[in-house]
């Protein structure tokens, strides 16, 4: 029987400095991705490490990412699989080609949406404009633009909130369900309906299935959108500390 395991990058598998003195300041961290500049990001903790290489003993590896392309290959970790980016938007095959069947199934649903996104991305912008050290982003990818992201250059989470609050949840695409958003940390996106973790991972899952047969899969995440992928596999790991274990505590 084969197994997988869909894994979440960033606050799963590593995070940055700041973050990793919550797990009680290892002094064994080790620099796991990097900016454009070639200076590190992203540390991964002794467990987290350890974490790696027991998946890589006996698991398929595929990522389920909110990087795009470009952020993805400054991860330095030997990822073998396919690889989900853009918070589902994208699937790259094991020789980091284009899953064509997937791409052509997300161009052909995202028109749809990407109107409200833009109508909403206006609203964001001219906030912005008001409130010192917010940045909106488009994020594109494969020349196409898939979701927007706002960050803060304080990480000021306070003044991502009363974004959201103000100006996206009241807004009719989000009210309609054509768009969601996503908020952990210094980290606040708004996305179309059709680009998701789950429907990408639900797609692999059913490839592998009729090409491996029975499947033992597992899912590991840290944030709230995490979990509807997570779902789908027969076993879920979620790190402490993090959005999706306080969650769960709450239950």
């Amino acid at each position: 029987m084969q197994s997988y395991i869909f894994l979440d990058l960033d606050d799963t598998l590593f995070q940055s400095i700041k973050k990793c003195a919550v797990n009680g300041n290892d002094p064994d961290l080790k620099a796991l991705a990097y900016l454009k500049d070639g200076s590190p990001i992203s540390y991964a903790t002794a467990k987290q490490q350890w974490l790696w290489q027991w998946l890589s003993q006996g698991f398929r590896i595929v990522p389920v990412t909110a990087r795009n392309h470009n952020a993805f290959n400054r991860v330095d970790l030997p990822f073998r699989e396919d690889v989900i980016l853009n918070h589902g938007a994208i699937i790259l095959d094991k020789n980091r080609n284009l899953d064509k069947s997937w791409m052509r199934a997300m161009l052909a649903s995202l028109p749809m949406y990407q109107e409200k996104l833009l109508d909403i991305w206006n609203d964001v912008e001219a906030h912005t404009k008001k409130h010192a050290g917010l940045n909106p982003r488009l994020i594109s990818d494969f020349d196409t633009t898939w979701y927007g992201v706002i960050k803060h250059t304080d990480g000021n989470e306070m003044s991502l909130k009363t974004l959201l609050d103000t100006v996206i949840e009241p807004h009719p695409a989000i009210r309609d369900g054509s768009l969601y958003w996503h908020f952990n940390g210094n980290n606040l996106a708004i996305l179309p309906k059709t680009v998701n973790k789950e429907s990408a991972v639900s797609y692999l899952i059913e490839s592998y299935r009729q090409h491996d047969g029975e499947l033992l899969t597992f899912g590991a995440g840290d944030s709230r959108t995490d979990a509807p992928f997570m779902s789908l596999c027969d076993y879920a790991l979620i790190p402490k500390n993090t959005q999706l274990s306080r969650l769960m505590a709450t239950v």
